[in-house]
């Protein structure tokens, strides 16, 4: 069953619109005809009229097994979105596209692609490396294995553990991470392990902790090339018996989780210099994952702009368009913070362009030079 399916008689943009979904890995199909199945249809406003109005275009739908319908409306004055029928209904103004050039410079089509994928695919993609990645993360998902996903800082390592997460049958029950790395030691194993009342003080109350929390679900431990040597023992054990025990107990209990493991470090070096326990990590790498730098992946960058723009759009406000020009200054750009110096980039650019259009000059990569500055004393 397909998960789109684009009505394209009288959608011209159908044929990008298709492009896009399909490198984002979203099971997308165009056809002439309402006929198959699929969870999203996207038609025209065009084609609502021909099918005598929302009633008679929604029970078609309903012919197709769909969950939601999308109406777009092309060559709009400003790209819109409103909802119908208790959001089942999307209805998307587009304005004309920037010329003839690729979909991956138009920021109307990269909008009208990230509202309808957000829901089925949560990994924004367009670079063949990171469909790939994705592909990969899906056939994972299928099993109970251990993963180990390595990257640099802001890569998209827990987005990409969400998605193994979110195609395993361990999809409703729950997914805990916890940031080995934000957490005192002193404090992380009660965390992680869990505690009983009295096992020290101020432990007022028992605590299940957090391994106990996923039970049935995943387990993120981020960073866990930080965790102390000490703990590292007390979860490996975890991982070779499927037990856990909490401080001040004497008796193990059983769990059934999936652990994901992350880090941004050479675990190789790590192990070598005696910082982390090498039967830890061969317990942790059953199944390796990695992320690559945004400079390595340069067609996610657009992609990646126009959701964040999306997100961090203010509800109520027009969503301004990003100039061709300003999409070049995006993917020129080495990203030596990646995904999250993107996102301040483009929060920036949200303050600062005009006329709902983001042009090269709003596009402020070092703040600290090109901003303008107040004096300290004005400051005060």
């Amino acid at each position: 069953m397909a998960q789109v399916l684009i009505l394209e008689t009288t959608l011209s943009l159908a044929p990008a619109l298709h492009q896009l979904l399909a490198r984002r890995r979203v099971a997308v199909e165009r056809s002439a005809a309402l006929a198959g199945e699929c969870r999203t249809l996207v038609v025209s406003a065009q084609d609502e009229g021909q099918a005598g109005g929302m009633r008679g275009l929604a029970e078609k739908a309903r012919t197709l097994g769909a969950k939601s319908l999308v109406v777009v409306t092309e060559n709009a004055e400003h790209f819109a979105i409103t909802e119908d029928m208790g959001g089942r209904v999307l209805r998307i103004s587009v304005p004309p596209l920037a010329g003839s050039g690729p979909a991956l410079r138009d920021s109307a089509m990269l909008y009208l692609c990230d509202t309808i994928a957000a829901g089925l695919q949560p990994m924004v993609a367009a670079d063949p490396a990171t469909g790939q990645l994705i592909d990969l993360a899906a056939r994972v998902a299928r099993t109970d294995v251990t993963v180990f996903i390595n990257g640099p800082t802001g890569s998209g390592k827990e987005v990409l553990a969400r998605k193994v997460h979110a195609a395993s049958r361990r999809a409703d029950a729950p997914f805990v991470a916890i940031n080995c790395a934000a957490i005192p030691e002193n404090m992380l194993e009660a965390i992680l392990f869990g505690h009983e009342k009295g096992a020290f003080t101020g432990a007022q109350v028992a605590n299940k902790g957090l391994i106990r929390a996923a039970e049935g679900g995943t387990l993120l431990l981020d960073e866990v090339s930080e965790m102390p040597m000490g703990l590292q023992a007390k979860l490996l054990r975890v991982l070779q018996e499927r037990t856990v025990t909490p401080i001040g107990s004497q008796t193990e209990v059983a769990v059934d989780i999936r652990i994901i493991a992350t880090s941004n470090r050479d675990m190789a070096q790590e192990v070598a210099a005696r910082r982390f326990r090498e039967d830890l990590y061969y317990r942790l790498n059953v199944f390796p994952l990695a992320t690559r730098t945004l400079t390595a992946r340069p067609d996610d960058i657009p992609v990646l702009a126009a959701s964040l723009l999306r997100r961090h759009n203010l509800a109520g406000q027009t969503l301004p368009m990003i100039s061709a020009e300003a999409i070049s200054v995006l993917c020129a750009h080495s990203w030596p913070g990646n995904v999250r110096e993107l996102e301040n980039v483009m929060q920036r650019a949200l303050v600062l362009h005009a006329d709902g259009v983001i042009t090269a000059d709003d596009i402020v990569i070092d703040a600290g030079s090109c901003l303008p500055m107040m004096p300290l004393a004005e400051a005060v």
